[in-house]
């Protein structure tokens, strides 16, 4: 069997090969900040989101369901981290930095298995319950994180200069040393000013020539000039502890150890499922997203597994674990990539960075990875989603912000995402619930009869009951469900209580018109209930060639 190499990389179309490398370099660059601060946030050293995203990114480059998604640490991930290290340092007193990565291994291990297990028994296809106001939410949600994230480069400035920070918070320069103060405002300034270079460059440089990824233009150009021009202003290395650097070689081997007792379990467990939840759900959601931007579709179920596989090799391998990054996935296919070929060069590049030229990657200004990460911010929210608030149902409305506010305060998209679904899914019953209605009617036998219109489920069952009167109808009714069906447990025994509310007048009810469906579920609960259900009438018709059909 002759296997094309598009077919390979995941795609059906002709590969641009140079646009897929420039590509997936961009990304590599980006992932270096963002891994760093990621790790930190949890207290692990910067090597240890370095090397969770080399791998994260090159196995789901490889394995996963949707091409051209990054995968890579997130800060998602990494602040599950911080109540299993205060949970430890409580449970084990005295434990060290050391034991506690061993544990955070285990939890990434056991958090991969799980998913594997979700992609394996196809839960994947849940997340097509997630409503789009929730999507607009978790969007938006995450462009303001994505955009706060790149302050604490700012403030740092401010936080090392006395002077300055005292200006920003008085608002005056009475007492000040002014050459302090002027220095931290022209080290501000040129963080500014070079930060609007490189948003300016991601800007225009499309509108003259898309022949280059315009990150990694505007990347080149602003390092160029700073280290050319030796501009002072932060780097990558001034992000970086104090004797710490990006400098390592290939991820080592780490077989987690610790107690393998019901004592240890408890502590990872919920903490792994944490991880594969939250993981999960921002990498579907994730894919979701890439598949509206590259109008193709990825397959959730085989992105679950993929997910998994590479946490596990993650914990193996010194890493902390991580899930789908919405920044640089957008970044990628913004710049054009569509194939697995983009991610597995950023991941690779990634390495070769860490092992061979830490040192050039700590020279690189924030200021142009910043900018960069402004860029994608702006692009990533769903500015339409504001123009539509008018236009949109107002429990929808709440929905987006009530989802952009939990994403951006919990910053646990898990909790934001479940917290919308379950708030949308209520205001859905609730809606529903207002739609059953019943048309009356009695036919020459004097029987009543009852023709439902709507579903009945927990939310209707009050309604439908209403609209009997046991006490006055005649001694037979039937009850018509051929423009409603019967949804659930609470509709079943709705039914049942009915039967019995008429039966105790002496008079019987008989259901019409029921679907398949409903008949199953009523053949189900035939030990609990009593009812009568009509056999539907068969009718003749006549078709084109003269023959007769029963319907």
């Amino acid at each position: 069997m002759n296997i094309s190499l598009s077919k390979l990389l995941g795609s059906s179309k002709p590969i641009s090969y140079k646009t897929e490398v420039l590509s997936g370099l961009t990304v590599a660059l980006a992932l270096v900040p963002e891994a760093i601060a990621f790790a930190m946030i949890a207290g692990f050293s910067p090597l240890t989101g370095l090397y969770a995203a080399f791998v994260m990114g090159f196995i789901t480059s490889i394995l996963g369901g949707r091409p051209g998604m990054i995968s890579g640490a997130t800060g998602a991930i990494a602040v599950i981290f911080v109540g299993l290290i205060l949970e430890l340092k409580n449970t084990i007193p005295g434990i060290q930095s050391e034991q506690i990565l061993h544990y955070v291994f285990a939890v990434v291990i056991l958090g991969g298995s799980i998913q594997i297990l979700a992609g394996i028994f196809k839960l994947g296809k849940f997340i097509r319950l997630v409503p789009h106001p929730v999507m607009f939410g978790f969007v938006n949600g995450l462009a303001i994180i994505i955009f706060m994230a790149q302050f604490p480069s700012f403030t740092s400035i401010m936080a090392n200069n006395e002077a300055l920070s005292s200006f920003f918070s008085l608002g005056n320069t009475s007492g000040l040393d002014n050459s302090l103060l002027n220095q931290g405002l022209i080290e501000l300034g040129t963080m500014l000013g070079l930060v609007v270079l490189t948003m300016g460059i991601i800007w225009g440089l499309p509108k003259l020539t898309k022949a280059v990824p315009s990150s990694l233009v505007a990347i080149i150009v602003v390092s160029a000039l700073v280290i050319g021009f030796g501009i002072h202003t932060t780097t990558v290395a001034d992000t970086l502890g104090v004797g710490e650097s990006i400098k390592g070689g290939f991820p080592p081997l780490s077989i987690p150890q610790i107690p393998m007792n019901l004592q240890t379990l408890s502590i990872i467990f919920p903490y792994a499922v944490i991880l594969a939840g939250v993981g999960l759900i921002e990498s579907l959601l994730t894919l979701n997203l890439i598949d509206e931007v590259t109008e193709s579709r990825g397959n959730g179920n085989k992105e679950c597994i993929a997910q998994g596989t590479a946490n596990i090799f993650s914990g193996f391998l010194s890493g902390m674990g991580g899930c789908a990054m919405i920044g640089q996935s957008l970044i990628n296919t913004s710049a054009g990539a569509r194939t697995r070929l983009s991610g597995i060069v950023a991941s690779v590049m990634l390495l070769m960075f860490i092992m061979f030229a830490s040192s050039i990657i700590e020279m690189l200004p924030m200021a142009a990875l910043i900018g960069v990460m402004f860029m994608v911010a702006i692009g990533t929210f769903e500015w339409a989603s504001l123009k539509t608030f008018k236009k949109m149902p107002t429990s929808d409305v709440i929905v987006i912000v009530v989802v952009t506010l939990i994403t951006v305060i919990t910053h646990n998209l898990a909790i934001a995402v479940l917290t919308g679904i379950i708030f949308s899914a209520l205001v859905y019953s609730w809606e529903n619930a207002k739609r059953i209605r019943a048309r009356k009617s009695i036919d020459e036998q004097g029987v009543k009869h009852y023709e439902i219109y709507g579903p009945l489920f927990f939310g209707s069952v009050k309604a439908f009951s209403e609209k009997f009167d046991p006490v006055g109808d005649p001694l037979e009714i039937v009850v018509d469900f051929k423009e409603s069906r019967i949804a659930d447990m609470s509709a079943i025994e709705a039914v049942n209580v009915l039967t019995e509310r008429y039966r105790k007048q002496g008079k019987r009810v008989r259901l019409r018109y029921l679907s398949e469906d409903c008949k199953r579920l009523l053949a189900n609960a035939d030990a609990i209930i009593d009812v009568n259900i009509m056999d539907d009438p068969t009718y003749k018709v006549v078709t084109d060639k003269m023959g007769v059909v029963e319907r």
